[in-house]
């Protein structure tokens, strides 16, 4: 009799953790979990090219050494960071530390535009294609991410599933910021494709005539 009473019993809590968003909030909060995967993917894409983009670089540009060494050292940092993305400042520093990255290789790319025989080598060329394809996945990722957060975090304020999140402890997630969103509105321009503009040359003067 027991036993049946409290079948009856989870059987109720069930129910009712069902109709309280419970079952809503963990598919939600897995949903931010693959989201952050996908992000984080993109991410370590994009380093896993720095090595092969510097070697490169460095085999017709090796006196640009303060531009290969920054680039290097901000794939380093990007690295040694153990992001959560639950904890706001942990997010914050993963965020300043990929900007800077991505800053050190969009400044190493410019400077590639001044040697006609890097931009010209073929394994430049591959790289400069996957690193394009790459910050487009890193937008769209970021977006995507951000969306998913918002979703989940306007769910579990709405009553009742906001009773339930404080009951099961599930607190709003931090989101890239403001700053960021609108950094990430657009892909970072790296089609060096199309040959850079040149001076045009003046047209010669015409000889000084001879007094007579």
């Amino acid at each position: 009799m027991r036993r049946l009473a409290m079948s009856w019993v989870l059987v109720v809590l069930v129910a009712l953790l069902s109709g309280c968003g419970y079952n809503t909030i963990q598919s939600k909060d897995e949903a931010v979990t693959a989201a952050w995967s996908q992000v984080l993917n993109v991410y370590k894409r994009r380093a896993d090219l720095v090595p092969n983009l510097v070697a490169t670089v460095r085999g017709y540009a090796s006196h640009e050494q303060q531009v290969l060494t920054q680039v290097t050292e901000a794939r380093s940092k990007v690295g040694s960071i153990n992001v959560n993305a639950d904890d706001p400042a942990s997010l914050q520093q993963f965020q300043q530390a990929q900007g800077e990255l991505q800053s050190a290789i969009g400044r190493l790319l410019v400077v590639s535009e001044a040697y006609p025989q890097l931009k010209a080598d073929q394994n430049f060329l591959q790289l400069q294609a996957q690193l394009e394809g790459t910050e487009n996945r890193i937008t769209v990722e970021r977006q995507r991410y951000i969306q998913t957060v918002q979703d989940y975090n306007t769910y579990i304020r709405q009553f009742p599933t906001n009773l339930t999140a404080m009951m099961f402890g599930y607190k709003p997630k931090p989101n890239f910021t403001v700053d960021n969103v609108e950094q990430i509105q657009e892909a970072p321009q790296v089609d060096f494709g199309t040959p850079s503009q040149q001076s045009q040359p003046q047209p010669a003067q015409p000889p000084a005539p001879v007094g007579g």
